[in-house]
């Protein structure tokens, strides 16, 4: 596809992936909120074999150029799983996704998205909901408010630019995503205080540590968890237990016992919190490379992180106590000592908690609660084919 000298061809080779992964270090040259990721990790998530989204999903990649400079790149990619969800759900049959975008102006925005449709109606699709990053799991959404700070790890960043192109390439809002700031050197308010202690008094709760002496068997009781949690929500797609194991050798390095809580009530689990120290703090300045010597920087700080911000990616309640009371005592039993313990063993000083679907009532009444405030807000499209 060619269009005032651009040209789009779809990834191939070795070099053309390199381009891919390399752009937006030109394009975000000169921000100095974007968080370089670190190469090799881009490269895995978008090598089939190497993740195992790839296990359910299928996906193709594009770059555009002008006069042999690359100046943007998409992913258009199918989640099969995502496709038996119910429509009601956000997904659903005939659903398919754009990703990984990023695009120098306009023309080339448009191209590369009119591109990424095309390959998508191909393949039978109907509708398109983006941009998601590539799973619902990873990086879901743009931001559209939230630019002036850096993206806390496992978060997006995006230029204020793309809102424009996207909803210019006959886009709609679909859902947002918020993420909420804390300060966590202060406690919480009274109330809060109050209900955290009754919980303390009753028999029926426990709320324990993750035990990392037995990895795989914890992990098993969050997904457990998290699968039934999460069930009902917006754009759920079930995660696999290829994707858990994944996912779980990859943060097991950032994995520290007394940041991941988990809730028992009468002796069974039914709530979890997962926290992680902030990832982007220690990766910004090795400029996406880890030689030759910012792996050993990555490791020392792996050892006893010591940064400012921890991250709440991951909550959830199971479904029987979701909208009860006990749900949300559980809930802030679990945020105030893990907010002690990011204090007292990691210095740390604020809390980010997200991503939280805009219709998500009680996580959002909780983050009220505890006087967080929105600091950033990442925007779903969708455009039917």
């Amino acid at each position: 596809m060619a269009q005032n000298d651009l040209v789009i061809t779809p990834v191939s080779g070795k070099a053309d992936m390199k381009a891919f992964i390399d752009l937006p270090w030109r394009l975000y040259a000169n921000d100095p909120n974007w968080v370089p990721p670190l190469k090799s990790e881009v490269k895995e998530l978008l090598t089939p074999g190497k993740n195992p989204f790839f296990g359910h999903a299928e996906a193709q990649y594009f770059l555009a150029r002008r006069g042999g400079t690359v100046v943007g790149r998409i992913s258009a990619h199918i989640d099969h799983l995502a496709l038996e969800q119910p429509v009601e759900q956000g997904m659903g049959p005939g659903t398919g996704n754009f990703g990984m975008f990023e695009a120098e102006d306009e023309p080339t925005a448009k191209a590369l998205i009119a591109m990424a449709e095309d390959w998508l109606r191909a393949k039978g699709m109907t509708r398109v909901l983006g941009p998601i990053s590539l799973s619902i799991w990873e990086e879901p959404g743009l931001l559209i408010a939230g630019h002036d700070h850096p993206p806390t790890v496992m978060m997006g960043h995006d230029s204020p630019a793309y809102q424009a192109m996207i909803e210019g390439a006959g886009y709609v809002p679909v859902k947002q995503l918020k993420t909420y700031d804390l300060d966590i050197t202060n406690g919480f308010p009274p109330l809060i205080q109050r209900i955290v202690q009754s919980g303390e008094k009753n028999d029926r709760i426990r709320i324990r540590k993750v035990d990392k002496r037995k990895f795989d068997a914890e992990a098993a009781i969050l997904l457990s968890i998290l699968n039934d949690a999460w069930g009902n929500n917006w754009g759920f797609v079930p995660i696999t237990d290829e994707e858990v194991a994944h996912t779980g050798k990859k943060l097991k390095p950032i994995v520290f016992e007394d940041l991941i809580m988990i809730a028992e009530l009468d002796g069974e689990p039914v709530a979890f919190m997962m926290t992680l120290p902030d990832l982007n703090e220690a990766i910004a300045p090795l400029n996406g490379t880890l030689f030759p010597f910012g792996w050993i920087k990555l490791l020392k700080w792996l050892k006893k992180p010591n940064g400012r911000t921890m991250r709440v990616p991951l909550m959830g309640v199971v479904q029987r106590l979701q909208s009860s009371r006990m749900a949300s005592q559980l809930a802030f039993m679990m945020i105030e000592y893990i907010r002690r313990n990011a204090i007292a063993h990691y210095g740390a000083t604020r809390g980010e908690i997200g991503w939280v679907l805009d219709d998500n009532q009680g996580m959002n009444a909780i983050a009220d609660a505890i006087e967080s405030k929105v600091n950033k807000v990442y925007q779903i499209y969708e455009k039917p084919l």
